[in-house]
């Protein structure tokens, strides 16, 4: 196994974007392509390192930054969501910038354009969901400890099938906007899945989380269960 990081610095809507591409270069490629959308922080370390664990399963990841080259962020940042903000408070952006970074994937020589999926966290699980609902040509996508409201117009259809990893406690996304999402995908005609894990609320992937108080905690159990889901699922999809 020779995992390959590389830095993909593109222009794309709104600026400037730095990008990290990974791959295990002892794989064959083309390999399916994976795009991986961070949390609030933007890209990190941490992300950089669990593309490693999911390119060791035989894709080519981006992790996709959507905020701006040097826009990123620290839990010590008191308005560390500000860059989530402005996404969130135009999501026809955010859908210009998601599916401009499934370009770029589709674009790598390492990665098979016909056979790409996305997986995300947080906010970025939000991302996931609009590249799906903004009609994608994703095969699949993956949403952990997500955001489920649904943009303020209607919906392209959606292709991609699609796994909602979600924590029953988590106070970003209640039951009822779990419920909801459910029932928007539904009336989509889209093929979902939910996997609730009780005893666990938001961030449950992220081990630098630390604020059971708030409702935002790392948990082992929905991590490693939450991986071998996603594992399992795209397995199911690419072969």
């Amino acid at each position: 196994m020779t995992i390959i990081r590389r830095v993909t610095v593109h222009e794309g809507p709104g600026g400037r974007f730095e990008s990290m591409a990974v791959f295990d270069e002892a794989i064959a490629a083309p390999r399916p392509g994976l795009l991986l959308f961070p949390n609030v922080l933007g890209t990190k370390e941490a992300d950089f390192a669990y593309a490693e664990r999911v390119a060791a399963l035989g894709y080519t990841v981006l992790v996709a930054d959507v905020f701006g080259q040097g826009k990123r962020n620290t839990r010590a940042d008191p308005d560390m969501g500000r860059y989530m903000a402005e996404l969130n408070n135009d999501r026809s952006l955010l859908w210009d910038r998601v599916n401009a970074a499934h370009a770029l994937l589709k674009s790598l020589d390492e990665a098979d354009e016909t056979r790409t999926a996305a997986i995300g966290f947080c906010f970025g699980g939000k991302c996931v969901l609009d590249l799906a609902r903004s009609g994608a040509d994703i095969a699949a996508g993956v949403s952990f400890h997500g955001v489920y409201d649904a943009p303020p117009f209607p919906n392209a259809k959606i292709a991609a099938r699609l796994l909602v990893c979600h924590g029953w406690d988590d106070p970003i996304a209640p039951p009822d906007a779990t419920v909801a999402l459910a029932k928007e995908l539904t009336d989509a005609g889209c093929d979902w899945q939910i996997h609730a894990y009780g005893r666990t609320g938001h961030a449950f992937t992220d081990h630098d989380a630390r604020m059971p108080e708030k409702g935002l905690a790392y948990n082992a159990d929905a991590d490693r269960r939450s991986f071998r889901a996603m594992a399992d699922f795209l397995g199911d999809i690419f072969g």
